[in-house]
């Protein structure tokens, strides 16, 4: 099983390791927030390793006998609480590829440590040869079947709204060459899940949990690439701590389109004092303004969408409007992830507190 992520990457690098996979045909999964690295349809791709993961690909990493990971810490996120392999040493064959030598076997201890950039180890794979048999291409191909069945259909969530559905209709009309830029929190959980990143640099978020960087990071790449159609993926929240930057996009032409997921909530913070604490939740309710409005204040597009049917229809009115764009989508504050819901959440946590 071959895990990519980190920093230090390039479209050559990802082209070579597409290469290797083919070649190998391994199965390749991207951590958290770094799904740009790989064509999430090439036939290798088995998903990535973020929140909300899909089960069956953790059980195929852990069951899998080697591991190469190329580029990441091995972190928190993407280790899933470092519960991804045994400690401090793996039961897999682990190598462990980083540019950085004291990360290496700083938690997990690797059977092969390779201080290397993920450029030049990529690189460095163009000269290896498979084996006359691959044994595991079946399953190559059964993991990567898993990863589309994972992400095909949209969850049922309450509401007229649903962002699943929404991330279902983007990835099917936007161009491959799309980038798509977001910020944290729980709407997140549904881009990740459900939209599948096609190209290099398709897609930009911050692996820190950086609220407020989708709007900001828009602008800015919109800037370098005005060919390429460029989003914004916000919460209401999320959104509201760097919104103010949609007059920078106004100022300098910079048409971008932004997507509020308005639940009017810090989505996030309330799923942990619920599951944490149930009902005893304190500072997460907001009181949002009419982002549509918000948009139109500042001279670019505003609209509202309050059903999942008037979002193509909305979205293709931001495209034609020629000018920076705010798609204000009310989500019900129950549909916290693509998987539950509050109510579930204090209702589990409450039970649990019985026992």
């Amino acid at each position: 099983f071959v895990i990519a992520g980190g920093s230090r990457w390039s479209e050559t690098a990802c082209a070579a390791l597409a290469r290797f996979a083919e070649r190998f045909a391994l199965p390749v999964a991207t951590t958290f927030r770094r799904a740009h690295l790989f064509d999430a349809l090439h036939p290798c791709y088995a998903g990535d390793l973020g929140l909300g993961v899909n089960p069956k690909l953790l059980a195929r990493i852990k069951s899998a006998d080697v591991v190469v990971v190329i580029g990441s810490r091995l972190g928190e996120v993407p280790s899933q609480g470092y519960t991804l392999f045994d400690l401090p040493g793996p039961k897999q064959t682990l190598v462990h590829v980083f540019p950085g030598a004291e990360e290496l076997g700083r938690v997990f201890r690797p059977h092969l440590a390779i201080n290397a950039a993920p450029t030049a180890f990529a690189a460095a794979l163009e000269g290896l040869q498979p084996p006359a048999e691959l044994r595991w291409r079946e399953e190559t191909k059964t993991a990567h079947d898993e990863y589309l069945a994972w992400t095909g259909e949209p969850t049922a969530v309450p509401g007229g709204v649903n962002p699943g559905a929404v991330m279902v209709w983007l990835r099917e009309n936007l161009p491959v060459d799309a980038i798509l830029c977001n910020g944290a929190g729980n709407f997140n959980t549904w881009l990740h899940r459900f939209y599948r990143v096609r190209r290099f640099a398709g897609q930009l978020g911050p692996t820190s949990g950086s609220m407020g960087y989708g709007v900001p990071a828009a602008i800015g790449i919109k800037r370098l690439y005005p060919e390429r159609t460029v989003l914004a993926i916000s919460g209401d929240g999320d959104f509201l701590m760097n919104g103010q930057e949609f007059a920078t996009a106004v100022q300098f032409e910079a048409p971008i389109i932004v997507l509020i997921f308005d639940n009017s909530l810090y989505g996030t913070i309330r799923m942990h004092q619920e599951r944490e604490y149930p009902g005893r939740v304190s500072a997460t309710v907001l009181k949002n303004p009419d982002f549509a409005a918000y948009a139109r204040a500042f001279g670019g597009f505003g609209v509202t969408v309050e059903k999942t049917e008037d979002f193509a229809g909305a979205f293709r009115a931001a495209q034609a409007a020629g000018k920076p764009a705010i798609v204000h989508l009310k989500v019900d504050p129950e549909a916290i992830t693509p998987a539950t819901t509050l109510t579930k959440l204090r209702e589990q946590a409450l039970a649990e507190q019985k026992q």
